[in-house]
């Protein structure tokens, strides 16, 4: 900012701040030093008598990543002083509205002035409808494009991805490679790779690193942090640390991601292990750092541990725990069974607690078959957020569980007069560069009959192994066996058992669950793993369970 004052100074001295080329150094300098200089850069452009389109196109594209509302103001009072937009005005525009979630009516304007044809104009409105949502009309402007050059593509690209269409995402980065001599670059690989981690495709993420390897494209430090999480997410947190320790530089973004996949996969000691290093290379630890902490807490247990993170926040690093640390630090008590502390911290919080941490109390005074409790943190929920079915089939469950069959229907009943419906279970395998389908359930599959005949073959043969079906997750007032029969078709049951009818020769069974695995699964997949000698590891809501030789990672916690 000094040489930008000195720069104004010697202008002003001259007599030439209303030059055009002074100004035109001026306002290039101000985008140079941006966001430092913008309240400034603000204060001097108001005092210059009749600034042009250059002027109000360096200071909009100064304001559009660090302070979008101002670029969009300074848009609208160009407009209204006459001054004609340009194509080079459109792009900083757009990527101003894409931070604020607006802009639809800009292309209406662009389509108006005949500049709807410029590329980089098309390429920020892609940008601009990915970010707000509307694949439609990304594809819409993709379309009609006559000539796309890389960022054209991985605008797009990124836009499938950041949508969650990741096969659409990864579909369209092969096509890119058939159009012709364009060599993807940092950005758009970080569109893959991103592709790659919401499906959890394993397979498709080796081949990705292999590819970056293959190109010759620089490893930088967000590329490879991307690829860590990448790993963890398709279920190889060993991949991410090999990843992690070729690395020459890493910043906090790397440490933290390398922390939660460990903490997800139930590592938590080794989580915390590699916290104390990052402590060591002098590495300051942001919100989301300590969040993955506390996770990696409360997915192993560790109470006084995560008290000590926690309380280290505010204390060795000043700085306010967020709402998310407070949630971690409720899922902490909760799991261990602490629900009296865990609701005496809830209302000691210094500010009003949300559904999320209420509905985690509901869980684990669920879990613990504290229904007094339960009820108290529904009625909480209730006046937040009455209509989460979730909230609904947690109460439901827990006075199943306990045989209240009636106030069991009384909940179901409240369910079906504000038309919420329970989500269906969903279970995802990837196998051999395929993912196959399985809702809980279903007869769709086109080989269910066999594969429902399977699972009840290995069902019965488990049961000399040990097995007993745990039917109070089935929480309905009905005979054993036709409880028995509903547990035996969830989603990730039926994955297994097509997974062992089909790819006999996989060692390794990857399965992804938009649902909470339940207990009766979890005990099927342990005696699973053992009986039939693979590796079957399971993707729920809320974590990875990596079962093995007849145990789970978590250690039957969680």
């Amino acid at each position: 900012m000094n040489n930008v004052y000195k720069l104004h100074a010697r202008l002003i001295k001259t007599g030439h701040r209303n030059d055009a080329v002074s100004l035109r150094r001026l306002l290039l300098s101000f985008a140079a030093a941006a966001p430092a200089s913008l309240p400034y850069a603000r204060s001097v452009f108001a005092r210059i008598p009749s600034p042009d389109a250059f002027a109000y196109n360096t200071l909009i594209r100064a304001h559009a990543h660090s302070s979008p509302s101002h670029a969009v103001s300074l848009f609208s009072t160009m407009r209204r002083d006459g001054v004609s937009p340009d194509h080079f005005t459109f792009p900083f525009v757009l990527k101003a509205c894409a931070r604020l979630h607006l802009g639809h009516d800009v292309h209406g304007l662009i389509i108006k002035l005949g500049l709807d044809s410029d590329i980089y104009v098309q390429n920020a409105l892609i940008s601009l409808y990915g970010s707000v949502g509307s694949v439609a009309g990304a594809l819409d402007v993709f379309d009609e494009m006559p000539g796309r050059d890389l960022v054209t593509w991985s605008s797009m690209i990124s836009c499938f991805a950041n949508n969650n269409l990741g096969y659409e995402a990864l579909g369209l980065f092969q096509e890119m490679q058939l159009a012709g001599n364009l060599k993807p670059d940092e950005v758009t690989m970080l569109s893959v790779v991103s592709a790659v981690s919401s499906l959890g495709a394993f397979e498709l993420g080796k081949w990705v690193d292999a590819y970056i390897s293959r190109t010759g494209l620089n490893r930088t430090v967000s590329l490879s942090t991307a690829l860590i999480d990448m790993y963890s997410r398709c279920g190889s947190v060993d991949d991410s640390i090999k990843i992690f320790n070729g690395m020459s530089v890493k910043n906090v973004l790397t440490w933290t991601v390398l922390i939660n996949g460990l903490a997800v996969h139930g590592h938590s000691e080794e989580a915390l292990e590699m916290f104390r290093e990052m402590k060591k290379t002098g590495l300051k630890p942001d919100h989301l750092t300590f969040n993955s902490v506390l996770v990696a807490c409360s997915h192993g247990g560790l109470v006084e541990e995560g008290w000590s993170v926690f309380e280290s926040i505010k204390m060795d690093y000043g700085m306010e725990p967020t709402v998310e640390h407070y949630g971690c630090m409720v899922d902490l008590l909760g799991r261990a069974g602490l629900l009296n502390k865990a609701f005496e911290f809830v209302d000691a919080m210094p500010t009003r607690p949300n559904a999320v941490i209420w509905r985690t109390l509901l869980g684990a005074c669920v879990k613990h078959n504290e229904l007094k409790l339960a009820e108290k943190a529904k009625a909480k929920i209730y006046e937040l957020d009455p209509n989460h079915d979730g909230d609904y089939v947690l109460l439901s469950n827990a006075y199943g569980r306990v045989g209240r069959w009636d106030e069991k229907a009384n909940v179901r009943n409240s369910m079906r007069e504000k038309k919420l419906g329970k989500k269906p279970g969903c279970s995802l395998l990837s196998a051999e560069d395929m993912v196959y389908e399985f809702v809980s359930g279903d007869d769709s599959h086109p080989k269910s009959n066999e594969i429902k005949q399977f699972l009840i073959s290995i069902i019965d043969d488990l049961r000399v192994e040990g097995y007993t079906p745990h039917t109070c997750n089935v929480l309905h007032d009905i005979e054993d066996e036709e409880k028995e029969q509903s547990l035996g078709y969830h989603s990730e049951k039926l994955a297994v058992a097509f997974a062992l009818l089909r790819f006999k020769d996989r060692k390794i069974i990857r399965v992804i669950k938009n649902l909470r695995i339940c207990y009766d699964c979890h005990c099927f997949m342990k005696h699973v793993s053992d009986k039939f000698g693979r590796e079957i590891i399971v993707r729920d809501r809320n974590r990875f369970h990596h079962f093995s030789k007849g145990s789970c990672s978590c250690k039957d916690y969680w």
